[in-house]
């Protein structure tokens, strides 16, 4: 995983037959113990890993808890979970969490 030791945005894979917004409600209750609802696609991030051959396109939505307070609950695969502010945000970030910044900056 190129950006394994990175902070990033919370997420995960599209399950057979799934929607998007399904899967993306969905790995945000399994990683994090809340449920959400979504505001709207933010953007779409191309990830291109030129040395493994692989492509793989990343939505970001913009969200609001609707229920519950965020906790780890995958301490196998999250090294840790935090809420910072966007000036004071820990480093490296993935390039999806970059990307989204930036285009959150724009609207």
């Amino acid at each position: 995983m190129p950006e394994a030791d990175h902070w990033g945005l919370p997420g995960g894979k599209v399950d057979f037959g799934e929607t998007l917004r399904a899967a993306v409600v969905r790995e945000i209750a399994e990683e994090l113990g809340v449920e959400i609802a979504l505001d709207g696609l933010l953007c779409l991030v191309d990830q291109i890993d030129v040395a493994a051959g692989t492509h793989w396109v990343s939505p970001v939505y913009r969200a609001h808890i609707v229920r519950g307070e965020p906790i780890n609950r995958e301490p196998a695969a999250l090294a840790e979970v935090g809420w910072f502010a966007l000036d004071a945000l820990p480093q490296p970030l993935t390039l999806s969490t970059r990307t989204a910044l930036a285009r959150g900056d724009e609207r």
